[in-house]
């Protein structure tokens, strides 16, 4: 099974005894239709949600499994505005209006179905009074939109050999005084450009990496084979192209992956970390690869690099050989809608390569 929908439904099985038995009721309905990882994304915002609800004295329960439903049906037009302002301040969300959108959406989701959907024993609505269906949600993902503030933000053309080089070696030398760094970075900078080197060259999500095993890997067909995001048949996996310059890369990290991390024969995850205090190298997680990610990107100079943004410098030079259909295939995206982003930063790309190349002198006037 795919390991992160794995321990997400863990977590989902986890927290549904703690939230109150209407919600719980929305997750079993939505759970053949949605992955473990959408629903526990739920669950988090029904969380943020419920503990705000508790903190304002809109409802008496004293824990989130004691919130009443009729606390939800005599809510107030202007409490959700209030939780959205919240939203907007609240730490992890700040300035965020994606997420912001997304546990407005969550909440939406929760009232329509206990509105519409979910009866009573005499066959009556769960919720008499929908107040969510009075709340806008304004779109976040137009495609320009997006393209417009990926601009200047990705690597282009030669950066991208020249960030890998720096991983392999210059950013050794930077840290070079530093001995807990660079011993550190010794052990790792094969894995590390392997695995930096991989999403360049294929434009795979951070989720689809972790999940790699090394019998997911065919290097003479240049194809890896992934569960892609928002399907749920984890029977099946998606093979995926990459380039032939990761094979190097690749093979140089497969030749030393099991003796450097001491990896135990019953682990086939591609790539490992040996955490502290443990003998024995284990996949990597989500967060060690995107952290990892951006202490290069840090020092290289462009600090706004992520796993994310990688995958799309991926897609921008991809699209610029292929059409959108192709690259909505490689990318794994449910609609050419949310590849259309690349058209637009294409259009800017050919532009800047084309001045640069002049200013070189490699065009003719």
């Amino acid at each position: 099974m795919n390991i992160i929908k794995m321990k997400d439904r863990q977590e989902l099985d986890a927290k549904l005894p703690t939230m109150p038995w209407y919600i719980e009721q929305f997750i079993n309905y939505k759970l053949p239709d949605l992955s473990p990882s959408s629903l526990v994304e739920y669950m988090r915002d029904y969380e943020t949600f419920l503990h705000w609800l508790i903190s304002e004295g809109l409802t008496e329960a004293a824990n989130l499994k004691a919130v009443p439903l009729q606390d939800l049906e005599t809510l107030k037009m202007e409490s959700i505005d209030a939780y959205r302002m919240f939203l907007s301040t609240y730490k992890p969300e700040r300035n965020n209006r994606t997420t912001i959108s997304r546990k407005l959406s969550s909440l939406r989701s929760l009232f329509h179905y206990l509105s519409q959907i979910a009866e009573d024993d005499d066959f009556y609505p769960l919720l008499k009074r929908n107040v969510m269906a009075k709340v806008s949600i304004k779109r976040t993902h137009k495609p320009k939109d997006t393209a417009a503030k990926l601009e200047g933000k990705l690597l282009q053309e030669e950066e991208i050999t020249e960030f890998l080089d720096y991983i392999k070696q210059g950013y050794g030398i930077e840290i070079a005084k530093n001995k807990q760094a660079s011993y550190s970075y010794e052990l790792n900078k094969i894995r590390d450009a392997c695995i930096i080197s991989f999403i360049l060259h294929s434009g795979l999500r951070v989720s689809e990496l972790v999940n790699l095993n090394t019998d997911d890997i065919d290097l003479k067909k240049k194809l890896c084979y992934v569960y892609r995001k928002g399907k749920n048949d984890d029977t099946f996996k998606t093979p995926v192209y990459f380039r032939s310059e990761a094979v190097e890369d690749l093979n140089h990290y497969l030749s030393l992956r099991e003796t450097r991390y001491k990896c135990p024969r019953r682990e086939k995850a591609l790539f490992l970390a040996v955490a502290n205090g443990n003998n024995e190298g284990s996949r990597m997680t989500k967060r060690a690869i995107q952290a990892m990610v951006i202490k290069y990107a840090k020092r290289f100079g462009k600090p706004y690099l992520s796993v994310h943004k990688l995958r799309h410098s991926f897609a921008t030079d991809y699209y610029l050989q292929n059409d959108i259909y192709k690259t909505q295939e490689q990318l794994g995206h449910a609609s050419p809608e949310t590849t259309q982003i690349y058209a637009h930063l294409t259009d800017k790309t050919m532009a800047e390569a084309i001045d640069r190349r002049q200013q070189e002198g490699k065009l003719d006037d």
